[in-house]
């Protein structure tokens, strides 16, 4: 009976829209052998907290910060509400706001929306990244942080978070990057770029090792700078041996926690490196063979994400999801939108460039 729905699953080789990928193996092992342990109760599971603990510092070292304080998260939603949370209870003013870019994730609109927090959109530039200056013009008195994006969930695009970071120190607000995608891509390819707990006026972060960092879902994480800001979200805990809890949710699986330790551990920054260099090789062959289909990349891809100019990237788009292919469309620009994470090797592309031609034929 259970076959029997799994078998209705897209298989991965068939999709090319997903920032999640095939776990790697080891982390399966690890999932499965903390299958049973919940880290909402740190007192009974101890060695998952002490666990949880080393993978925060292990992936804040990879962000120029091992002595960042966080906790795994359920993902990038999560980590981004906590962010904003943090940040409404620290600066205490009535009617808060944040700015965030209008190529933030949704998630910023559902943190908006649970905890009263304005959210303001700044506008883009020509590359699509947040424009600086229309930032700093929606900060007043009431802004108590704003966001930059390292790794845009349409484009694959990096925020000027070194502008951002310097904003946010002149105008002593908090910055939170949202690395949901790239804080396990950047690190790993040969860019000159600053994102990170590097520079001084970021406050926080996230990053989801079940994206590229190949962990078992769920598993985000959110890292802040200091404890301060854990302590901003604690609540008393009276029937627990622990008297407080920071987290969002109550009951935690420490599964994510293992696998992404197992998988940082067995692959190291070396093996990473290698994973993401092959993530862009396909995608540069990716983009290769569509060029010869007459599409063009809205913007080089500057990492394993990217899009291209197409009037009927909607119905080009559902009727490939007819044909068993999910790749996604964005409106603005329009276009087709791809993530080329490691399931997706170079006899994926060939097969999708065959149905393409099919599907460019019908449309």
């Amino acid at each position: 009976m259970l076959e029997e729905f799994r078998s209705r699953d897209i298989p991965y080789s068939r999709v090319l829209s997903s920032m999640c990928t095939i776990p790697h193996p080891i982390a399966v092992k690890a999932h499965i052998e903390f299958i049973n342990a919940n880290l909402g109760d740190p007192a009974i599971f101890r060695g998952s907290a002490e666990l949880e603990r080393e993978v925060v510092r292990m992936i804040g070292e990879l962000l120029h910060h091992p002595n960042a304080k966080g906790y795994v998260t359920s993902g990038g939603t999560e980590a981004n509400i906590q962010a904003i949370r943090a940040f409404r209870n620290l600066k205490r003013v009535e009617n808060p706001n944040v700015v965030v870019p209008e190529s933030a994730h949704f998630s910023f609109d559902k943190a908006g929306e649970i905890l009263r927090v304005e959210i303001r959109k700044a506008k883009l530039d020509c590359e699509f990244r947040v424009d600086v200056g229309d930032v700093e013009r929606l900060i007043d008195g009431n802004t108590v942080g704003i966001v930059g994006i390292a790794g845009t969930t349409a484009l694959g695009q990096i925020d000027p978070i070194e502008e951002l970071s310097e904003l946010a120190l002149e105008k002593d607000v908090f910055l939170h990057v949202d690395s949901a995608f790239g804080g396990f891509v950047i690190p790993f390819l040969d860019l000159n770029v600053k994102f990170d707990f590097e520079l001084e006026g970021v406050s926080s972060m996230t990053v989801d090792p079940h994206k590229m960092g190949m962990a078992t879902i769920p598993a985000g994480c959110i890292l802040f700078r200091d404890e301060s800001f854990l302590k901003a979200l604690a609540v008393k805990t009276p029937y627990l041996i622990t008297e407080e809890q920071y987290s969002l949710t109550g009951t935690r699986p420490a599964t994510g926690v293992a696998s992404t330790y197992a998988v940082m551990k067995y692959l190291g920054f070396e093996g990473f490196k290698r994973v993401v260099r092959r993530c862009m090789e396909v995608t540069r062959y990716l983009v290769e063979m569509m060029g010869k289909l007459g599409f063009e990349p809205v913007i080089e891809p500057i990492m394993n994400v990217v899009c291209f100019k197409c009037e009927k990237a909607f119905e080009i788009r559902d009727e490939l999801y007819k044909r068993g292919w999910v790749v996604s469309a964005i409106r603005n620009p329009r276009a087709l939108r791809f993530v080329v994470m490691p399931h997706v090797d170079f006899d994926v592309i060939d097969r999708f460039v065959e149905e393409m031609k099919k599907v460019l034929r019908k449309v």
